[in-house]
């Protein structure tokens, strides 16, 4: 039961600061001049949905109580999630996830076979596991993304970099848009993992430290993909614009994988082949 409420306690903050974005005006509700808190009062939403407030009450509080696919559904149109906010909300009102091993002492890392096909490919591909840290890659990658094999964990993690490292600033073209999908991408991990000690240790770490973290945790905004485009700017060979598209590992379900394809409109391909043969556009090997 206690480790049931924990999960809930992510549907339970989400639930409150969707609520809060709603005015009484879109629903043609009379707008109460004393409000003590913003949008819509949770007696207000739940006769929308069509539920008792008591009910809907327990359901915001991250109660161990049952929801209906209906309600759900009912409730994430008033709430006019998104396509992925929608599935976050299915994910966190049913059955929660089973837990990140922490009693393992072999850490999350790509099998022989995984490797030879991250080798085989010319495009940058990484492996990020649960907690989003970088526990594979390729050459292609290595030479676009910095040398992993020399920095520690913590320089490994996806949002501790975001935030902490002073280069991401300068090597992210579009450095707010990344750090804010990195961060929605790290709400939805603790809210599936509100329990992981490591997680909560690096939340806690990323707010002590860093203002912007700070200031846009509470916005509890989510993303479930990697996005169409992700820009960076590379100390050799400048912008680099590429595609990033996520596959499943079904042999290793805790590691994911991201392949990084160069636009098409872009000269990125080019510049690729700069850095992994050291040969510009001519053929000749640059200086």
């Amino acid at each position: 039961m206690r480790e049931r409420v924990k999960h809930r306690t992510g549907l339970a903050d989400f639930l409150q600061n969707r609520r809060a974005r709603l005015h009484p005006e879109q629903f043609h509700l009379p707008p109460f001049q004393r409000r003590r808190t913003q949008g819509l009062r949770r007696e207000e939403l739940a006769q929308l949905v069509g539920v008792g407030v008591s009910w809907y009450t327990w359901l915001e509080q991250g109660r161990d109580i049952q929801v209906s696919d209906q309600v759900l559904e009912r409730l994430a149109s008033i709430l006019q999630l998104n396509a992925e906010e929608r599935c976050h909300l299915f994910l966190l009102a049913q059955a929660p996830l089973p837990p990140i091993d922490t009693q393992s002492k072999k850490k999350p890392t790509p099998n022989a076979t995984t490797q030879t096909i991250l080798d085989g490919f010319i495009y940058p591909i990484r492996l990020f596991d649960q907690r989003m840290n970088v526990v594979g890659w390729n050459e292609s990658a290595r030479r676009i993304f910095g040398d992993y094999p020399s920095r520690s964990e913590r320089e490994r993690n996806g949002p501790w970099f975001h935030f902490m490292h002073p280069s991401s600033r300068i090597f992210e073209v579009h450095w707010e848009r990344e750090a804010r999908r990195c961060l929605a991408s790290l709400h939805v991990r603790h809210d599936q993992y509100p329990d992981d000690q490591w997680l909560n240790e690096l939340i806690a770490e990323l707010q002590q430290a860093s203002p912007e973290f700070r200031a846009w945790w509470p916005e509890h905004e989510i993303v479930l993909d990697c996005g169409s485009l992700y820009e960076i700017n590379h100390p050799q060979v400048g912008r680099l614009a590429l595609h990033p598209t996520v596959f499943p590992m079904p042999e290793q379900p805790d590691l994911q994988m991201i392949i990084y394809t160069p636009l098409a409109q872009e000269d990125t391909t080019a510049k690729l082949s700069v850095l992994m043969t050291g040969e510009n556009e001519c053929g000749k090997v640059k200086s």
